[in-house]
C-alpha cells in the first residue's frame, strides 16, 4: 500500500475542504472521527467510501483504505481526537417520505423538533438525549448547523446515524405535524404556557425547541400548538438546550412506561 506523506496531495486536500460546511453539501459527503463513531456508522448502514489511518495493520471489508503519515493524520483529524481513523462517508437521502416510512409502524411516534439551533455541540447532545430516551426520530427545521458536521457527530457519540431524520423548513414540518394529527408541544421560557408535566406525552407528540439565542419563531404559536414551559426557581431565565431536551424526553418516557 502507497502511503501518502504529503500535505498537498489531492486527496488530503479533499479531506481538510469536508470540515466546511458548504463542501459537505455540495458534494453530498462527510467525515468521522474516530473507531466509535465509524462502528456506529457502518451499523446504520451509513456507505463508507474510504478510510485514511496511520496504522499499517488496519484493514476494513470492503472500504478502500488510504494510509497516511502521522503528520498528515494530525493535519485531518478533528480537533484533539486521535484515533487513528478518519472516514469520508456519503450523506444518506433524507426526505420526509423516507422519514415516514421509518417511523411508521411506531405506535404513538414521540419527535424531537429542533428550530435553528446553532450550535453543533448541542445538536449532537440533543440527538444523545433522544436516542438514550427513545425518541422516535428528529425534525431539524429551518437548518442552522450540519447535522454531520464533526462536532454533531462527535457530541452524539455516534447516535446521529442511528436516528430517523430529515431537515426541511419549520412551516412545512409544522404543517406535517397537523395533517397527521399530532400534538405539538412547544417550549417556550414566557408567555400563556402550561407546565411540561401537565402535557399527556402518551398522545403521538412532536416536542419542539428552539435555540438559547433566539428561541422558537411564530410559526409556533397558534392553533394546534401548546406552549410548554419549565420552571425556573432560579435568576436564569432558560437552560442549556439539550438539558431541557433531556428533561422533556424523559418526562415523556416516564408518562409512558407507565401506560397498562
Amino acid at each position: 500500500m502507497t502511503v501518502i506523506t504529503s500535505l498537498a496531495n489531492p486527496k488530503i486536500k479533499e479531506v481538510v475542504k469536508l470540515r466546511e460546511g458548504k463542501h459537505r453539501r455540495r458534494t453530498g459527503k462527510f467525515l468521522i472521527d474516530g473507531l466509535r463513531e465509524f462502528d456506529r456508522a457502518v451499523q446504520a448502514g451509513i456507505r463508507i467510501l474510504e478510510v485514511f489511518t496511520a496504522d499499517p495493520s488496519a484493514t476494513y471489508s470492503n472500504i478502500a483504505v488510504r494510509q497516511v503519515t502521522e503528520q498528515v493524520m494530525q493535519k485531518i483529524l478533528f480537533g484533539d481526537r486521535d484515533e487513528g481513523l478518519v472516514a469520508v462517508a456519503e450523506e444518506p437521502v433524507q426526505t420526509l417520505e423516507t422519514f415516514e416510512a421509518k417511523i411508521g409502524q411506531t405506535p404513538s411516534p414521540l419527535l424531537a423538533v429542533l428550530e435553528k439551533l446553532g450550535n453543533p455541540g448541542n445538536l449532537g447532545a440533543v440527538f444523545r438525549s433522544a436516542d438514550a430516551a427513545g425518541i422516535d426520530g428528529v425534525m431539524i427545521a429551518d437548518l442552522s448547523v450540519d447535522p454531520f458536521h464533526s462536532n454533531s457527530i462527535r457530541s452524539s457519540m455516534g447516535t446521529v446515524f442511528h436516528m430517523p431524520m430529515v431537515c426541511e423548513t419549520s412551516a412545512e414540518v409544522c404543517r406535517w405535524l397537523k395533517e397527521r394529527n399530532y400534538q405539538i408541544a412547544a417550549a417556550w421560557c414566557s408567555g400563556n404556557t402550561v407546565p411540561y408535566t401537565a402535557v399527556d406525552f402518551c398522545r403521538p407528540t412532536a416536542i419542539v425547541l428552539g435555540s438559547e439565542a433566539e428561541g422558537l419563531s411564530d410559526t409556533w404559536t397558534g392553533e394546534g400548538v401548546t406552549s410548554v414551559t419549565l420552571p425556573m426557581w432560579g435568576v436564569t431565565d432558560s437552560l442549556n438546550v439539550s438539558v431541557a431536551a433531556g428533561i422533556f424526553f424523559y418526562e415523556a418516557r416516564r408518562q409512558r412506561n407507565e401506560m397498562p
